[in-house]
């Protein structure tokens, strides 16, 4: 009788089918096509987590834009005036200001013209 390692075999096999739950029809019941389906789902899975922070810093630069455009400035030269009065926030915060406290957004706005 050869050895085949029954134990790491399911286990590994356990494992992908654990993951391929919900997946549609038989790629999350069937082993063989489940490998495939979870291969695929891991890659996307991958790219989906660099495309996260892209989309989000996009959505804080169209914020911050759309803020500094109703106080008569451009988003690039309040990047840059912040950038020459030596402050350093990134653009999350910068985002969230401009949501949710308009006073202290503007205060900035006001030192970034200042500075150029």
């Amino acid at each position: 009788m050869r050895n085949t390692n029954r134990v790491a075999s399911r286990k590994r096999r356990k494992k992908v089918l654990k993951m391929a739950r919900g997946f549609r029809g038989t790629r999350g019941k069937l082993i063989r096509m489940a490998f495939g389906a979870v291969d695929h789902a891991m890659a996307n899975a991958f790219i989906g987590r660099k495309q996260k922070k892209r989309q989000y810093r996009r959505l804080w630069t169209v914020r911050i834009n759309a803020a500094v455009r109703a106080l008569g400035w451009n988003y690039s030269g309040f990047i840059n005036g912040l950038n020459k009065a030596g402050i350093e926030m990134n653009r999350k915060v910068l985002a969230d200001l401009a949501a949710t406290d308009a006073e202290a957004f503007g205060k900035l706005v006001e030192a970034a013209k200042k500075a150029c």
